[in-house]
């Protein structure tokens, strides 16, 4: 599958300093800065601990053979290989990468836009952290990760826990409380029905929905075979 430049291309933020840094040292602060002044906080205390609450419910869910798009330093990719699962991570960024390795996971340098390891073949795929927003085109997203999974494959996505009818697109830059860093790039934030309007539209079906600790999650199937 061909895709544009714009889309395989890595985001601005993947070698930008102060993300790196929050992930070889576990901590914050880090924000996505919006053109209006907001400032979208980034947990990255919760992306290097170890599996929430929250976390464990999509653990659960999980099928064998699972991608973990936008895997950032590995948590869900290491409890999974530790549940016994095939699992694979996938992130833009080396240094996350390179923990998640260290922390015995497998996982490679990727954008979720180029080739990938078994297309076609993946029972489950994450979007964890709000990573439906990547590339600012959720309808996009969804599209390519419906041909990276098997017919029936499932997708587990995190969407925000506010309105559930949000659906933002958005010119970011990375915040370190201090100043912002680097280019803007595109990003997105949505809602659990602004999720299902673009699913929907990509050829997927709604599955479930549940919050855990103030957090939002959808599953979502293909067509195809049964689950």
């Amino acid at each position: 599958m061909t895709l544009p430049m714009h889309l395989s291309a890595a985001p601005a933020w993947s070698t930008a300093d102060p993300y790196a840094e929050a992930l070889r040292t576990g901590r914050g602060p880090l924000y996505l800065c919006c053109p209006d002044g907001r400032l979208l906080p980034l947990d990255v205390e919760r992306w290097c601990a170890p599996p929430d609450p929250a976390d464990r419910t999509v653990l659960a869910a999980c099928g064998s053979h699972v991608l973990d798009v936008g895997c950032g330093p590995g948590r869900m990719v290491t409890a999974l290989a530790t549940r016994g699962r095939t699992v694979l991570g996938i992130d833009v960024n080396a240094d996350a990468v390179r923990r998640t390795h260290a922390d015995g996971g497998s996982a490679l340098v990727r954008s979720v836009f180029d080739r990938v390891p078994r297309e076609g073949h993946w029972r489950t795929a994450l979007l964890m952290d709000g990573n439906i927003g990547i590339g600012g085109d959720p309808g996009a997203l969804l599209t390519r990760l419906r041909h990276l999974l098997r017919p029936g494959g499932m997708l587990i996505v995190e969407t925000t826990a506010g309105p559930p009818d949000r659906d933002e697109r958005l010119l970011v830059r990375l915040h370190d409380g201090s100043r912002a860093h680097g280019p803007h790039f595109p990003w997105a934030v949505l809602g659990r029905d602004a999720l299902e309007r673009h699913a929907s539209a990509a050829g997927w079906t709604m599955s479930a929905s549940w919050t855990r600790a103030g957090r939002a999650f959808t599953s979502l199937h293909t067509p195809g075979a049964p689950r």
